[in-house]
């Protein structure tokens, strides 16, 4: 059996095993007891899927990832404080370089900064840095880094407006069975 097979076995095993736990806490907890970096009052919902085991995710405070979410956790993926993602984003730090003769592996971690919020169905792809209190649009796809308060939609994102800087929510969806 090949290592990347080995890799496979084991991110699904850890992915299963994450979903099974009922509740925010139990998740966040078996996340840190393997050695995740996880702020306090995160909301992991169910249904979540990791490309990896590897524990190359960090969390900050008050922190919501929704259900359907897809972590590509092959290289580091760090979400800072008060971030909300809606459910079924796909978060991306690999891919391949088609113009490779061999198609070879290419990519770069992606960094959420604080108060972001990502709404449904976007796509994050390799090396983006989300800015400060940025929004990103419903079924975007984000090639390329966004300012801070800079509001994205489209595909490929493109820059709507900018958002005011006065955020004094928390981000806090620990609501059983919601999506």
């Amino acid at each position: 059996m090949s290592e990347n097979q080995v890799r496979k076995i084991l991110a699904g095993l850890f992915t299963l095993a994450f979903n099974c736990l009922p509740g925010f806490a139990l998740r966040a907890g078996f996340l840190r007891l393997l050695g995740f970096s996880v702020g306090r009052q995160v909301a992991l919902h169910s249904w979540l899927r990791f490309f990896d085991a590897r524990r190359n995710l960090s969390l900050g405070d008050n922190v919501t990832i929704n259900s359907g979410c897809y972590l590509d956790n092959r290289l580091p993926i760090t979400i800072g404080n008060n971030v909300n993602i809606s459910h079924d984003v796909k978060i991306y730090t690999l891919g391949h370089d088609v113009d490779d003769p061999y198609c070879k592996a290419v990519g770069k971690p992606v960094v959420i900064e604080d108060d972001a919020w990502i709404f449904p169905n976007v796509l994050i792809m390799p090396g983006v840095r989300i800015g400060r209190g940025a929004v990103i649009y419903p079924g975007s796809v984000v090639t390329r880094s966004v300012m801070p308060f800079e509001i994205v939609g489209g595909n490929p994102g493109r820059h709507i407006r900018m958002r005011k800087e006065d955020i004094r929510y928390r981000v806090d969806y620990r609501i059983w069975f919601a999506h």
